[in-house]
């Protein structure tokens, strides 16, 4: 890792989901990078106040309100040589007995609008002619969490949107990250909507229970946020387009190795014993 600032690449910073977990923790790192960043909640009064930070009021439910706040701030920053896509949220049900909106806002907000929130900011570093974008999707998108499904499915695509534009950056002073992070004691599964599901059959209950007791006992254990920061720090002083994987040495080195190596069927009798289905 070199020695030198972040701020001699990157003068200004855009994130996503900054008021907590991962989101506080890349701010908190670029800050102390020499950064200008503008962070963003639904609720302002969550983010650090302290110097070279900007709060940003953004809720990524409403697609037309989103962009105009991130125009708003690319104004006052004079233009973001950085963009990190990382606000989203859980939701933990079986598929069929919870109601469909409650799937249709988890696309509507981690996939859609921040897609359309990638759009802005490439456009935007494109015209610069430099900086990154960072999607921060997970490994889920490679290891389905179980009761987890639109979750699993909007990290995949993140991913697959990061692939397919780090072919059209190439060569334009532009990098693009897929940042893949594992579990970090973040209080994620404090925060994940668990919706009412009438009808859920009994066996579907008790794979469930024990699904939500290994999910929690994963992400309690996990690394420190920090880990994470530190990671992508890495990855943008090194100024590649690529995919960084994060977390516990099983999830980030040895999970992706089974993933390539081994069946999806030995893939999947492994999750069903971690989580006890």
């Amino acid at each position: 890792m070199s020695a030198g600032p972040l701020s001699s690449r990157y003068r200004t910073a855009f994130i996503t989901g900054a008021s907590t977990g991962l989101g506080l923790a890349f701010s908190q790192m670029l800050l102390k990078e020499g950064v200008q960043v503008w962070g963003t909640a639904r609720d302002p009064g969550r983010l650090p106040a302290c110097a070279g930070f900007h709060p940003v009021r953004l809720d990524l439910a409403d697609g037309d309100r989103t962009e105009a706040a991130f125009r708003e701030a690319e104004r006052a920053a004079g233009g973001f040589d950085l963009v990190i896509n990382n606000a989203g949220f859980g939701v933990f049900g079986a598929y069929a007995p919870t109601e469909f909106e409650a799937w249709e806002e988890q696309f509507r907000v981690m996939l859609v609008n921040t897609a359309r929130l990638a759009h802005l900011g490439l456009r935007g570093l494109l015209l610069r002619k430099g900086g990154a974008l960072v999607n921060i999707s997970s490994i889920a998108g490679e290891f389905s969490l179980p009761y987890q499904p639109v979750y699993n499915a909007v990290k995949a695509g993140l991913s697959a949107l990061s692939e397919s534009l780090m072919y059209e950056v190439k060569g334009t002073g532009v990098i693009v990250i897929d940042f893949r992070p594992g579990d970090y004691r973040t209080d994620f599964e404090g925060s994940v909507r668990r919706p009412d599901q009438p009808g859920l059959d009994p066996l579907n209950a008790g794979r469930m229970a024990r699904a939500w007791t290994a999910f929690e006992k994963m992400m309690r254990s996990g690394p420190p946020p920090v880990h994470a920061a530190q990671r992508l720090r890495s990855a943008l002083w090194r100024g590649r387009s690529g995919t960084v994987r994060s977390g516990r040495f099983f999830q980030a080195v040895l999970a992706p190795l089974l993933a390539r190596c081994g069946s999806l069927a030995l893939k999947r009798r492994v999750q069903e014993t971690y989580y006890g289905l």
